[in-house]
Order: structure tokens, then sequence, then C-alpha cells
């Protein structure tokens, strides 16, 4: 039934009719790494939307750090959360701009996949460390091309690829010509994300006492409004209004809207990110991981999941394969893996005999 009826083929149908002429569509794909049969029911962007969630490294984002490092609150954001909210503003941006919502979310969803623990501090160290650098977008590609799957990767299509490498900005500009997604769709996500970050970011930030929300410019607050859900808003809305106002050549944001979250991120790199409280902490975090990344390259055949890396890629070099496992790492896996190697074990002597903890 399915075979006469191919349902894949009625949305492929119904994307031709109701997307923007300039929307990417499901059966125009620049394809696959690797070739494959399509699915019956599901675009290729579907299946690919769902690859990322039920890989491993989706999973372990609910445990590594936005910002705050092992909060013990329930209310911080953590690299997972902040994929969830990256994925609704910006399919609220595709659904009204009418492109490929499908798409939009599976870059959105896998953007952040080979992020490291311990937020950008897990990120330095290991740029630090490594002969050729280290970039957590980068790292994404290669967890959906290499390293899922037991080294067979995601096969994900050429697009959601395109996406994922290209939605990191750091301190850089948000709309860079020079590093332009492919995609209207994947422009979509590299700007969603930061209208996220800065948002959930002030809102942790005043949870853990560092900022007031009288304490954001004053311009900010004129512009963008005083509350997180007027904020989130008045970004979304003008990125939507600009890009339809010149034809959706690509993707953009008003003038007075843009300067207002330009200085909005500004405050926070000065504020919160590079502020002494949370850099001392990302020191301590860079710390463990530099201590982890030095044992393991004296002890690589030691160690069970090293051991195994070489043998599925035996033309990648150890610290290459290091910096796989180490920015696989939840925060918690991290803090464990330096207990277990550099923390004297306890132990109590009773009646003449030691027994561990």
């Amino acid at each position: 039934m399915l075979n006469e009826f191919c349902i894949r083929k009625q949305k492929e149908e119904l994307e031709e009719k109701l997307l923007n002429e300039k929307a990417v569509k499901s059966k125009n794909s620049r394809g696959r790494l690797h070739p494959e049969p399509e699915c019956e029911i599901r675009t290729c962007f579907e299946r690919d939307r769902d690859r990322i969630i039920h890989s491993k490294a989706f999973r372990r984002l609910k445990h590594k750090t936005q910002v705050f490092l092992a909060p013990k609150g329930d209310h911080y954001r953590t690299r997972l959360t902040h994929t969830l909210e990256v994925s609704q503003i910006a399919r609220t941006i595709a659904r009204a701009l009418r492109l490929n919502e499908d798409l939009t979310e599976a870059i959105a969803l896998g953007h952040d996949l080979g992020h490291t623990p311990f937020g950008h501090a897990g990120e330095e160290v290991l740029n630090e460390l490594l002969p050729n650098g280290f970039s957590h977008s980068e790292q994404s590609l290669r967890v959906v091309d290499k390293l899922e799957k037991e080294g067979r990767g995601l096969n994900l299509t050429f697009e959601v690829r395109d996406g994922i490498l290209k939605h990191s900005k750091g301190k850089g500009p948000i709309f860079d010509k020079e590093n332009q997604p492919a995609t209207l769709e994947a422009q979509v996500v590299r700007v969603s994300d930061v209208i996220a970050y800065v948002n959930h970011d002030i809102d942790d930030a005043i949870r853990a006492g560092l900022i007031r929300l009288e304490d954001l410019p004053q311009k900010v607050i004129k512009v963008l409004g005083s509350t997180h859900s007027q904020r989130i808003n008045t970004l979304v809305t003008s990125v939507i209004r600009q890009s339809i106002k010149t034809n959706l050549e690509e993707i953009q944001m008003e003038d007075e809207v843009f300067e207002a979250l330009n200085l909005l991120r500004d405050f926070l790199f000065e504020r919160v990110y590079f502020c002494r409280k949370v850099r001392k902490e990302f020191e301590k975090a860079k710390s463990i991981l530099s201590a982890l990344f030095e044992f393991y390259s004296k002890n690589f055949y030691e160690i069970e999941y090293l051991r195994k890396s070489k043998e599925l890629f035996p033309e990648e070099p150890e610290e290459r394969l290091i910096a796989d496992y180490i920015s696989g790492m939840t925060d918690r896996y991290a803090i464990y893996q330096f207990y277990k190697y550099f923390v004297p074990k306890p132990w109590e002597f009773i009646g003449g005999e030691a027994y561990e903890f």
C-alpha cells in the first residue's frame, strides 16, 4: 500500500506548493555522503532530524554545561535545553518565512552535538592542546559524519551538515558573508542560536546573582523589552520582517534591533562570560581536562575507549582520538574520570585488613 501511495512523495509535492521559492525542497537535496534508498514515509530532512534525536551525542547534551558549571539549581540551562530553545525559535522564523521547517529543525538539533564538557572552557583547552586547534562546530560535523554508530556516522544530507558546520560565531559577526551557510534555513539557525543564548543567559545570570535586570543597558531594554518573552518576540519579529522586506535574499534583522542585540551580547561577554567568578570556575574545568588529556596521552593503549577508537580509525593521530573522547564527555563523566585517575582512594583499616570504599 505504501509503495502505491508514497507518503514521502505527497509531502514533497506539498513542499512545492506551500514553501517559498527560495526554500530548500526535500526532493532537491544535494544528497548524502553515502547514497541510500529513500524512506517511503519521511522526507530526507525528517530522517536527518530523527537520526540526530536518537543519537548518543544528543542524549549526552543534557549533562553538558551551557554557561554555569554543574549548577545546583534545576532551572539553569544545559546544552540540551539550549538546543531545544534554538530549535523552537528557528522553527518559528522558518515557518513564518515559508522555509523548510524540517531542515531548519534538523540543523538546530544537531548544531552543538560536538560541544565539549564545561562549555567553552572545554573548547578553549582542546583548542590549545591540539596541533590544528579545535572548534565545536567542526567537531559537531565530525560526530555526525564519523563518530556516531561505531564509526559509521549518521550519513546526513549536505544541507544539514553545512548548517551544523557554519552555525558558530563566537564573538564574530552574527551575519557573516564570508562564512555564509548554503541555505536560508541554516542562516535562520545561526541567528536563532544568538537569540536563544543571549536571552536564556540573562535569565541564568540573574538567577546566579551575577547581574540584575536593571543592569542591562537601557537602550537594550528600550528597544528589545524588559522581559524574556518581550526580547525574544522583538528579535524574532525583526528577523521575519526584515528578511521579507529584502525578499529573502538573505536572513537579516532591522538595524536598530540588530544594534541592540550586539550591545546585549557585548554586555554578556563582559559581565557574565568573562567575569572573574565564571572564569575562575572555567580555569578549574580547564585544569581537569588538561590533566586528563596528558594522562590519556601517556596511557593511550590502557584506555579501552581509546584502543577501540584506534582500531576503528587507525589513520587518525592519537591526540585527535583523545580530543574525540574528551569532547564527547558530559561534565559529570569528566569529573568522574579525574577522580578516578588523580584523587587518592580512601582506605580504612579494620582488624588489620584494608577495606576500599
